[in-house]
């Protein structure tokens, strides 16, 4: 794979939304972002921001008003939304698990695309669990009585079992204590590295963007007004917005100590 070559880009893309009073909003102004494969992107803002709508633009849950989305230089205007998503599933905030054990859930999107069922001894199979973190022994456990770390977990081990291409994270520790959310910033690493994958995922937490994103893109009322290397964003900001979004955001993550 020619890793010069953007997985997933999205180019002068402008997208609306129905506001609470059910008028058109536009939520993204010509917006154009690119995502390696093997890349971890941040996407970073104040609420209302639109982050969220962006990430949901990656895999057809919410249609472009303008611009166009390519997915391995494909349009996914091409691809069938179920068989998009198969390639780019979204994680959401918080953990949605299917009635039953782990292996159930783990089986649940080759049953609802009715597709052979992954084989759960599979080596690239147990492989997968193991880069989530999903022990095996958990496989006969009833998924929803696994804690909320453990869960997430299992969710994405989920979204990844079929043709997985990229995976779209919707404030994905936001739910969990801080050394649980360490854990997963290195899975997220470590899935992007190891299976070639183009990582986008929306948050406020400076930390887990410090320790797991290639790339930060800082969206302002549905624009990128700054977009770079993690490490030059978060040490030298060159608008001032940007700088004014991580002082308060460090201010609010300072730990009172009695």
């Amino acid at each position: 794979m020619n890793h010069d070559v953007p997985l997933l880009w999205a180019r002068q893309v402008v997208a609306s939304r129905p506001s609470e009073s059910g008028q058109l909003q536009r939520v993204l102004h010509e917006t154009t972002l690119k995502v390696r494969a093997g890349e971890v992107l941040a996407v970073v803002g104040h609420s209302g921001s639109g982050k969220s709508s962006l990430l949901r633009l990656f895999n057809r849950l919410l249609e472009p008003d303008r611009g166009e989305i390519l997915l391995a230089g494909e349009d996914i205007t091409n691809i069938s939304p179920p068989a998009l998503r198969a390639r780019i599933p979204l994680v959401s905030q918080k953990p949605f698990l299917f009635p039953g054990t782990v292996r159930d859930n783990l089986q649940a999107p080759a049953k609802l695309r009715r597709n052979v069922l992954p084989d759960l001894e599979d080596p690239e199979l147990l492989e997968l669990l193991e880069l989530c973190h999903v022990d095996s022994s958990w496989l006969d456990r009833d998924a929803r009585k696994l804690s909320v770390g453990q869960q997430q977990r299992v969710c994405l081990a989920r979204a990844m079992v079929g043709p997985c291409q990229a995976l779209l994270l919707d404030e994905p520790t936001s739910a969990l204590d801080r050394p649980t959310a360490d854990q997963l910033a290195l899975t997220f690493r470590q899935l992007a590295k190891e299976k070639g994958l183009a990582i986008v995922f929306v948050t406020h937490d400076l930390r887990l963007t410090e320790r797991c994103a290639d790339r930060i893109a800082f969206l302002m009322n549905g624009a990128i007004i700054e977009e770079g290397y993690s490490s030059q964003i978060l040490n030298h900001p060159t608008t001032a917005e940007v700088r004014s979004f991580l002082s308060l955001e460090l201010s609010d993550d300072v730990e009172v100590v009695e």
